[in-house]
């Protein structure tokens, strides 16, 4: 590898750890500053509020913000190379414009490559001790909103709570329903409500109706109060969204499949979670051909003009990030299609960058 390739490979990788670095630190200011009436009212301890919150934050959010800040980088050091005429006279010794691409592509697969490991397998278990410590410290108890609450937790077993609060665990309107392999009603259970045990994991039913369907007839059944065990618990009719980025890879799939089994309609959430893991470290690539194309022109404005062009862009991929997500969850777009959008759209978008750039 020449000495030049090392060079940008450097300061790649330097300027954007700085800047990781500086944004980082910013944000645990602001952070501090608005949570720390919280952390002292909880009692929350102080190695506990380090060690299990604020270095997952930043592995978070860092991993989160890593392909702009990627971007903004790229777009920092090529265009301080510019302004100094580094980038003429590179081009003006033979060397192509593809040619100078290659340390770029080189370090930002360095980047894709740890950050596609890190988003799979290694920040879930951070984010669970995150979420974790957020929960018992800093988070109000979590509250189902929704009504009318269908699950499928068996094959032909069917759940419904007109309404479920998790302060007490008690659901109401609850009504069970099994049905056979043929389509045919075999047994229904309907309650007033049903209270969540969690220590014997039992649902205990008050003002009960059962109604069994056999071959030979009906038969009713009630009563004022029953115990049974029914496989449910009530994190299956509701739980926080962000309970998809504690899983790894296999795990992940596993929640989103038996999700969708259940009849979930969180489940588009999840897989938006699970494509995004992949999606934004790609995004790394196509944000370096912006970024070089953009920040290799001398500009009259100097490194500010690169800066402001460059940031207009991330805004607006930011922007269409939100837009194909929000459709997925509410227009029907599929999860796949929708967080790879951006990525499509703005490749086509590098392509004219890479075609305009200085040569």
């Amino acid at each position: 590898m020449k000495k030049l390739d090392l060079y940008i490979i450097k300061r790649f990788l330097g300027t954007f750890f700085f800047m990781l670095a500086v944004i980082m630190s910013i944000a645990i200011v602001f952070d501090v500053s608005e949570k720390l009436e919280k952390f002292i009212k909880s009692s929350a301890p102080f190695n506990e509020v380090v060690l299990d919150y604020y270095v997952n934050f930043v592995f978070f959010y860092g991993n989160l913000f890593s392909s702009l800040l990627i971007f903004l980088s790229v777009l920092l050091f090529t265009s301080q190379l510019a302004q100094r005429t580094e980038i003429v006279a590179i081009l003006a010794s033979g060397v192509s414009f593809n040619r100078l691409l290659l340390p770029y592509f080189i370090g930002a697969t360095i980047l894709v490559a740890g950050s596609l490991y890190f988003t799979h397998y290694q920040l879930p278990r951070a984010n669970a001790t995150r979420l974790e410590f957020e929960n018992e410290y800093l988070k109000k108890q979590y509250r189902i909103k929704d009504n009318n609450l269908h699950r499928q937790y068996e094959q032909g077993s069917i759940a419904y709570f007109k309404s479920f609060s998790t302060v007490n665990n008690i659901g109401y309107k609850f009504s069970l329903e099994n049905w056979d392999e043929e389509g045919e009603l075999t047994y229904k259970l309907m309650a007033e409500r049903a209270r969540y045990d969690s220590v014997t994991t039992r649902w205990k039913l008050e003002n009960y109706y059962e109604r069994f369907i056999t071959e030979d007839g009906e038969r009713i059944a009630r009563g004022k109060s029953k115990d049974t065990l029914i496989g449910l618990a009530p994190s299956d009719f509701g739980q926080r969204l962000n309970i998809a980025s504690t899983m790894v890879y296999d795990e992940l799939n596993n929640f989103i499949e038996s999700e969708r089994k259940k009849g979930s309609d969180k489940t588009v959430h999840y897989e938006i979670e699970k494509h995004q893991r992949t999606s934004f470290p790609f995004a790394t690539y196509i944000l370096t051909i912006i970024g070089v194309s953009i920040a290799s022109r001398k500009s009259r404005g100097g490194i500010g003009a690169n800066l402001a062009l460059g940031v207009l862009v991330a805004v607006t991929y930011i922007f269409a990030m939100k837009v194909t997500t929000v459709a997925a969850t509410n227009a029907g777009l599929n999860p796949l299609l929708a967080v790879w959008l951006p990525n499509i759209f703005y490749f086509f978008v590098a392509i004219y960058f890479y075609f305009n750039a200085q040569k």
